[in-house]
């Protein structure tokens, strides 16, 4: 049975470009792995400290030689890495702030980049034979041929730290001027269409 992990990083509800682009995604996936499983991570609905001092610590820890209290403090991350571990298709749906992830979106990657899990000691990803689709939605326009190209921080973060966990297979679907919704310029589901093509094909 395939699973679809789905990662969530919008504040803005149904609003959220990000999270339509997810919609549409989630749907045609299901249409196509009608026995699949979907997994939602929604990271404004999960209460995700940054690292701290406490983390770290049990981190640089053997397992083995792990407390009570460290155990618990790496209780989120274990599951949120058990989450990626059971998944054959990865959805990140983010915006793009100041043209890089949002602060929730980091928090995540730090929780799940773990030494011996998901990378091994030899610094090779571990989770290899996953694919990945990033749905991206940003004020800005950076794909290939813009002005402000060299800008687009996001895409090259997410590609690379995808990489460094072993996962290559990666598609991004890059909704930029998402501001003209905003601006009523266009409609929701008019700029969604735009990208539905590109949806359809990362889902079949």
């Amino acid at each position: 049975m395939p699973a679809l992990l789905v990662v969530e990083t919008s504040p803005r509800g149904d609003h959220s470009i990000s999270r339509n682009l997810t919609r549409r995604f989630v749907d045609r996936w299901q249409a196509a792995h009608p026995d699949g499983k979907v997994v939602d991570r929604d990271l404004m609905e999960t209460d995700l400290p940054f690292v701290n001092a406490p983390w770290l610590r049990a981190y640089f820890t053997p397992p083995e030689m792990h407390s009570a209290e460290m155990k618990e403090v790496l209780r989120l991350a274990d599951e949120l890495v058990g989450e990626l571990l059971a998944a054959d298709h990865v959805v990140i749906a983010t915006p793009v702030y100041n043209y890089n992830v949002p602060a929730a979106l980091k928090a995540w990657i730090d929780h799940i980049v773990r030494k011996g899990i998901t990378l091994g000691v030899d610094g090779k990803g571990l989770l290899t034979g996953k694919k990945a689709t990033i749905l991206l939605a940003s004020g800005g326009i950076y794909t290939e041929g813009s002005p402000i190209r060299d800008r687009d921080i996001a895409t090259q973060y997410l590609r690379l730290i995808l990489g460094v966990v072993g996962i290559t297979d990666v598609t991004f679907v890059a909704a930029g001027n998402a501001k003209a919704v905003d601006l009523g310029e266009i409609g929701r589901e008019d700029f969604l269409n735009r990208f539905q093509e590109q949806i359809q094909a990362a889902a079949a």
